[in-house]
């Protein structure tokens, strides 16, 4: 698939996804998609403990870092709500599908893969003493969904990979072979997290538009501040692995946060960054095409 087919392909699922909020009704078929992907790319993965640098770290308190910062600078915006729309658009780790993007771009999946791991893990059991100091009540349950969540969608798919690759080692070719179809799940993942997105917007219709630019305003914020603080983070080897790692999100968890311990119109924001973020994945992609296509 040509660079130009694979960025009209992410912009239609992503418009397609707006106007059809009626596709919500399909979002349980995300989780899935995502496990497929990651089973295939754990295909050709050889995660190890030399696999973790100190750049994770890094990335960790830039997580948590960006979180409070984008927190104090929502009060500043427009209050409480706008806070605690920034607070979640940062807090949430590294996204189940960032090491499938950074496949995509022929980058260090498993450097990826570890960033996953240490801030999922880390925030899980963060949050509960995090989540406080933001909403003035405890929150012990956080862990266990964030640590069920992460033992389903990324150790199911990991061991299944390294049991089918060590019965069948020649599977480890297969991702370079199904990569059109890996990408064509992505697109179908992307139109429902749309869609799901355009029917939670849709269902809070009323909220005035003065503070839904405000919500949409700080999640573009906070957007760019990750993907660039992740840049500067990852230097001049892993500039585009720690700015994915720390740009692309986990948002389908966080507006799960903020609808169960703030409110539906705090959930707009992480809601908003589903578009920054995707947006921002199909320009990379685009210019990964064409930069591939430029090379002998």
């Amino acid at each position: 698939m040509t660079g130009f087919a694979r960025t009209a392909a992410i912009l239609s699922a992503i418009i397609l996804g707006a106007l059809v909020p009626q596709g919500h009704v399909l979002a349980w078929a995300i989780r899935w998609l995502i496990m497929t992907m990651l089973f295939i790319v754990f295909l050709q993965t050889r995660f190890s403990r030399s696999s973790l640098a100190p750049r994770h770290l890094w990335l960790l308190a830039a997580n948590i870092g960006l979180a409070f910062a984008a927190w104090g600078a929502g009060w500043l915006m427009g209050g409480r709500d706008i806070a605690l729309a920034g607070f979640f658009c940062g807090i949430t780790p590294t996204a189940i599908a960032a090491p499938v993007i950074i496949s995509f771009m022929r980058g260090r999946v498993d450097f990826v893969v570890a960033a996953f791991l240490v801030t999922n893990v880390s925030i899980a059991a963060l949050l509960p003493l995090l989540l406080p100091i933001v909403l003035g009540r405890a929150t012990p349950e956080a862990f266990a969904q964030v640590s069920g969540s992460v033992g389903l969608i990324v150790f199911l798919p990991m061991i299944a990979a390294w049991l089918v690759r060590a019965a069948h080692p020649e599977a480890a070719g297969w991702p370079a072979r199904l990569r059109n179809i890996t990408f064509g799940m992505w697109i179908v993942a992307m139109f429902l997290i749309t869609a799901n997105a355009s029917d939670f917007v849709r269902a809070h219709a009323d909220t005035p538009h003065v503070l839904l630019a405000k919500l949409a305003a700080i999640s573009l914020l906070v957007c760019i501040a990750n993907f660039g603080v992740g840049r500067l983070i990852g230097g001049r080897e892993f500039s585009r692995e720690a700015s994915q790692a720390l740009g692309q999100k986990n948002t389908t968890f966080t507006i799960y946060l903020a609808l169960t311990y703030a409110s539906p119109l705090v959930a707009l924001g992480p809601t908003c960054y589903v578009i920054w973020h995707n947006l921002w994945n199909s320009w990379q992609l685009h210019q990964a095409a064409r930069t591939a296509g430029k090379t002998p």
